[in-house]
């Protein structure tokens, strides 16, 4: 947590845009009256290294997937660490042909964070959001942290409320 002034213009000149959007998130959920949870760890890209070094259980640490439909439209596809996602199905659900996922370098553009940090909610981009319905079993569910180094929990009914979410059968069986 940043206490000073002086704490904050020292991760600026270090890391300005991605400590900055951190920020940005912390007090965006503040802001929104969320309940919320940050969980610091070792930088990783993949769910399951996410998962391995937090022992946060895969199946409750979700995979952020910034995708592109037919149509031009960046969404946000959100499933189990477990799953694949069935990009038919999502297409289906949302009524365009087809869908694909974007690169690193456009998912970071749209989203605002870096792949493997993308949270669940606060987008750079209003996108459309997709969350598979096995995720509803939980309470909560965690997430990108805004940075690799940091996983965020939240609950599920604020990531569906918050995005006004689909949620459907979008994983691969």
């Amino acid at each position: 947590m940043i206490s000073s002034t002086t704490e904050l213009r020292t991760l600026k000149s270090v890391c300005p845009r991605v400590e900055v959007r951190i920020l940005d998130l912390q007090t965006w959920l503040t802001s929104q009256k969320i309940w919320y949870r940050f969980i610091e760890k070792p930088e990783t890209i993949h769910t399951a290294d996410a998962s391995a070094v937090t022992g946060v259980d895969l199946t409750r640490l979700t995979k952020n997937l910034v995708s592109k439909t037919s149509t031009g439209e960046y969404i946000l596809i959100i499933v189990s660490g477990t799953a694949k996602v069935d990009l038919k199905k999502v297409a289906k659900v949302l009524g365009v042909s087809n869908i694909s996922l974007a690169s690193f370098a456009e998912a970071e553009s749209v989203s605002g964070y870096p792949p493997g940090a993308t949270p669940s909610v606060f987008h750079k981009s209003k996108l459309r959001v997709i969350m598979d319905n096995s995720l509803i079993a939980n309470d909560t569910l965690f997430c990108g942290g805004g940075a690799r180094n940091r996983i965020l929990e939240l609950k599920v009914e604020d990531v569906v409320g918050l995005n006004d979410a689909l949620v459907s059968d979008i994983q691969k069986k």
